[in-house]
């Protein structure tokens, strides 16, 4: 089989990567260090996961009544600010809605910033308030609500566990075993420019850390740079979950049976459960979080795929 010229200069870009990778840690063992460690670090960084912060409760007054909810997350994939004049970097997540009695409608978002927006905010509620704030203007302009700008501070939200935060952020915990995105583990051209650097003359210690461009020109006003509000939403695919009962009527196991045509092996599925829930993530291809209608013992869980039916069945006994 022969290569593309496309192929050809990728193999060759990688090939002197490796080859400067060896000269430099012969020739200057420190910046070969120096250089290691900071691309240790950029992927440890990716790699942990958003954590919240804190939660705002606003009022929807367009285009549909309701309450919003803010999860304020710390996470160190979004960078960092630079430049006070500059606009801040946030992650927006999906929005989601929903109902509740006595509530009514409302919805949810999760806003990521990262963990120095924090630190310098720790001891000045004003510094806090101007995030909070910033949240809230973030929310009008990406998902086009006209919001109260009186806010409360809340001890949670509707919709808001681990797993959920993390699915509507695009996070996954498993993203060591999947492909990142080439931001993180950055192409070989990109890694050889570190290493030219490297190799004559000392390099800036921000040099490698640069994940988005901010335009010198743009205006003061805009407080807010939107790093990524797109995200591929999987499938939630369709399922039936069946509690067993005993000849007296009382619950002694649970059958969870979902269908999965775009899945070929066990190999692809990725499950995670608790005494209270079970979560099945396929790439991003499906998602599935269930609450069990009864406590489990997970110790007694066991999952087959029928490959032929691309069926999933799970069974766990009833505490």
């Amino acid at each position: 089989m022969s290569l593309t010229g496309g192929s050809e200069a990728v193999l060759q870009q990688i090939s002197q990567f490796w080859s400067m990778l060896d000269d430099l840690s012969e020739s200057d063992p420190a910046a070969y260090r120096s250089f290691i460690e900071k691309q240790t670090k950029i992927e440890a960084d990716f790699s942990s996961p958003p954590e919240l912060h804190s939660c705002l409760c606003s009022e929807i007054q367009e285009p549909k009544r309701g309450l919003l909810y803010i999860n304020i997350c710390s996470w160190k994939r979004v960078p960092a600010p630079q430049d006070p004049s500059r606009p801040l970097p946030v992650y927006g997540g999906k929005l989601e809605t929903g109902i509740t009695e006595g509530q009514g409608w409302y919805a949810v978002l999760d806003v990521a910033l990262n963990p120095a927006v924090f630190w310098e905010s720790k001891e000045d509620n004003r510094e806090m308030n101007q995030v909070y704030m910033l949240a809230l203007s973030f929310a009008q302009q990406q998902h086009g609500v006209g919001l109260s700008q009186q806010y409360t501070v809340v001890t949670s939200s509707p919709k808001s566990s681990v797993n959920e935060v993390y699915h509507r952020l695009g996070f996954k915990k498993w993203s060591n075993t999947s492909k990142q995105p080439e931001t993180v583990g950055q192409t070989p051209a990109a890694l050889l420019q570190q290493i030219s650097a490297l190799r004559s003359e000392k390099q800036d210690k921000d040099a490698a850390a640069q994940i988005t461009h901010r335009p010198a020109e743009r205006k003061k006003k805009d407080l807010i740079q939107v790093i990524s509000t797109t995200l591929v939403e999987p499938q939630k695919p369709k399922y039936q979950l069946e509690v067993k009962t005993d000849t007296a009527g009382a619950p002694h196991s649970m059958e969870l049976t979902v269908e999965l045509p775009k899945v070929g092996s066990m190999s692809e599925c990725q499950l995670r459960m608790s005494k209270e829930d079970i979560l099945l993530e396929v790439g991003d291809v499906y998602y599935l979080l269930l609450e069990f209608p009864q406590t489990v013992n997970e110790d007694t869980a066991s999952a087959i795929f029928n490959k032929k039916k691309r069926q999933l069945t799970l069974k766990v006994d009833v505490l």
